[in-house]
């Protein structure tokens, strides 16, 4: 079947968006095409920075005859709606119309083929509707508006276009349409520099040759790997390593039609300032990698450039170019490190209360102070020193204010860490400037060190509260503050250090001292913590369901031991007395919903022993008794596998009475009795869990 190439030439696409652009013209032609009734094989976009290419093969030649059948009006109708039946049909006479008997009588049915397009026809449709409604995140407009078209808008101004469809047998048809005098046609263009002129190209295959052989590699990933190779191979030759930055190799091969790599150098004596201010510094002013001694792992004064073009002194001049850049921008940076080692951090506190944080929560510096606190507050709580913590969380948003962040933000908390090393801090100080904003991801690393963590916390949670307190809370997909994000980081700094924390009461205490603050927001808060450990867990493959049988039981606010207790329940319900008693928990609570809902009371209390009848009875009563307090002390010790195997216990008595005993027994006293006693099971149970929240 036919094949579609298509080409969009044009100016420069910025970078950051041909990805998008690309998948965007894969899903729009392809969606368009299968809306009309052609279903093809496969598609594949590429981008450069001066095209899109879209080829799609296996698309059918025309599209299929599409029989209608419409229904008239009835026999013997209004001539009025006849004459409309005929010419909304395109009938000459009733002659050409059948009768369909119906209960309500006969009516007229017209019978019509719509013959399908040729293929080509219908792309010459839909193609300049797709370029003229493209998304491009910013456009331009350019040309005059015509009689026949409006002026073109499109990311940068488009030069031609590439249509062609056919076998791969036969010479393709040019997909003729009109687009504000763009020309359509076979032509494209290689390398602006090393190969311009016009190529003449019939289908996918023969177009990626001729671009080969014109200096342009189509396919992005290809672009990457082959800078990716020649960087590491330029690099290990002469004895270092590349530093690896998959962001930056994405941006540099939409820079590039023909990647040529090269290595420049910059005097040693900026190699004084953080690696990182060097890194950021050459990343974002010339788009180079960067280069470190494999033996020590430090930056050496070299840097990779990806060119556009095989110069023909080599690349000397191009290398000279980014080398004087480099150099101007990196004694730009000296300075600013420089300058900032010359203030100490706290002494750029007090600019912090003339900037808002929130208008709601106040300025920087009235956070800071609320940080300081909280953080004060949660460091006995996680064996942290108190003075240091203390300290940590004063100096930890300092860098803020300070040159170097003020032009490479990335380096927020990395940079305070470097100078409060510089002005004497201690250790655990100075790293809590960098790590108190971890983690902010999923796979982002966890804070270890106690000073940290405790300052992480309490910045995560001043967050959390706050908001909460001025119910600015996530919307669904809506979270312009990242709360998830924050409460996500509260989790896992408690996780996986292994911290005790009752969070409620942490909660509560920092959110008495807002304004806002009422009782139900800290348990509003819990509630949204438990959702987002349950997303936690879910992801690391545990069940949901029991996150919330543990929390059902109420006042479950220490996330560890919620953990701990959801570890060991799955465990338990892994088993075959987990699963046996699951069942008959929850028919005990299935009997009881119904009974309680027809006698609209509780059947609380204690059975009466007196009314046991069978032996099943008895022996179920026995084991409650024994199982509910050596399971709850189990729990008091956080013993949790301890209380699931006091918990098995139960099961063999539990599957005794179901199999032999009526509950619903004749005698109204005998049926409460038993009822009381299904209650019972269910008491037991809620010693680990709520297992009424289980799933099956």
């Amino acid at each position: 079947m036919p094949d579609l190439l298509l080409e969009l030439f044009s100016e420069e696409i910025p970078a950051r968006m041909q990805a998008k652009a690309a998948e965007d013209l894969r899903r729009m032609v392809t969606d368009r095409l299968v809306a009309e009734g052609l279903v093809y094989e496969g598609a594949k976009a590429f981008a450069t920075p001066r095209r899109l290419t879209l080829t799609v093969h296996g698309i059918p030649a025309r599209q299929s005859d599409l029989k209608q059948e419409r229904k008239g009006p009835r026999v013997g109708g209004a001539e009025a709606a006849i004459q409309g039946f005929l010419k909304a049909t395109g009938l000459a006479s009733l002659d050409e119309a059948k009768i369909q008997r119906d209960p309500k009588g006969d009516f007229y049915i017209a019978l019509t083929e719509k013959p399908g397009k040729p293929t080509v026809d219908v792309l010459a449709e839909i193609l300049p509707i797709i370029i003229r409604t493209f998304p491009w995140p910013k456009q331009m407009r350019w040309g005059a508006a015509s009689a026949k078209s409006s002026a073109l808008t499109w990311v940068r101004p488009l030069h031609s276009i590439v249509a062609t469809f056919g076998i791969e047998t036969e010479e393709p048809e040019v997909v003729q349409f009109d687009l504000s005098g763009v020309s359509v046609g076979q032509t494209t263009y290689g390398h602006r520099f090393l190969a311009p002129d016009a190529i003449q190209v019939r289908r996918f295959d023969d177009y990626v040759a001729k671009l080969q052989a014109a200096k342009v590699v189509l396919d992005p990933e290809r672009r990457k790997e082959i800078i990716l190779a020649d960087a590491r191979q330029l690099t290990f030759a002469q004895g270092y390593e590349l530093v690896e930055d998959p962001a930056l190799l994405d941006e540099v091969a939409g820079l590039v039609e023909w990647p040529v790599v090269l290595m420049g150098s910059f005097d040693k004596e900026f190699l004084s300032i953080p690696d990182e201010v060097i890194r950021a510094t050459i990343r974002a002013n010339q788009k180079c990698f960067v280069v470190r001694d494999p033996k020590t792992q430090k930056l050496t004064n070299k840097f990779v450039i990806t060119a556009n073009i095989e110069a023909s002194d080599g690349g000397t001049a191009i290398i000279a170019g980014n080398e004087r850049v480099i150099r101007a921008r990196l004694s730009d940076a000296k300075f600013f490190y420089e300058t900032d080692l010359k203030t100490r951090l706290e002494s750029r506190l007090p600019k912090f209360e003339q900037i808002v944080f929130h208008e709601k929560l106040g300025t920087q510096a009235a956070r800071i102070a609320r940080i300081e606190k909280l953080a004060g507050e949660i460091a006995p709580l996680v064996g942290a020193d108190v003075t240091k913590t203390k300290r940590a969380a004063q100096l930890a948003k300092t860098d803020l204010l300070t040159e170097v962040v003020g032009e490479f933000p990335e380096l927020q908390g990395l940079m305070g860490k470097y100078y409060a090393l510089a002005q004497g801090e201690d250790a655990a100080v100075a790293a809590a400037s960098e790590d108190h904003y971890k983690p902010q991801g999923p796979t982002d690393r966890v804070p270890s060190d106690l000073v940290s963590v405790a300052v992480a916390l309490a910045d995560k949670l001043d967050t959390l509260v706050g908001f909460w307190a001025i119910d600015e809370k996530p919307t669904g997909s809506k979270d312009p503050f990242a709360l998830r994000r924050a409460a996500l980081g509260v989790i896992r700094l408690i996780i996986e250090n292994n911290l005790r924390l009752k969070l409620k009461s942490v909660a509560s205490s920092h959110a008495s001292t807002m304004t806002g603050y009422d009782e139900s927001k800290p348990a509003d808060l819990l509630a949204f913590f438990a959702d987002r450990l349950k997303g936690q867990l879910r992801d690391q493959g545990a069940r949901h369901d029991l996150v919330d049988a543990v929390f059902a039981l109420g006042g479950q606010d220490d996330l560890l031991m919620v953990v701990r207790r959801v570890e060991a329940l799955g465990k338990f319900l892994d088993s075959d007395d987990g699963k046996n008693l699951l069942a008959g928990t929850k028919r005990a609570n299935n009997i009881l919903a119904i009974e309680e809902k027809k006698d609209k009371r509780k059947f609380d209390g204690a059975p009466d022993a007196a009314l046991f009848k069978l032996d099943e009875e008895k022996a179920l009563a026995r084991a409650i008794a024994e199982v509910g307090p050596e399971a709850s002390v189990a729990v008091a010790k956080e013993d949790f596998a301890g209380a699931m195997t006091a918990m098995a216990k139960l099961r063999p008595a539990v599957d005794a009475f179901f199999d032999k005993v009526k509950v619903n027994d004749d005698d109204a006293a005998v049926r409460e009795n038993r009822l009381k006693l299904l209650n019972e099971i269910r008491a037991a149970t809620r010693a680990v869990a709520d297992f009424s929240k289980i799933q099956d």
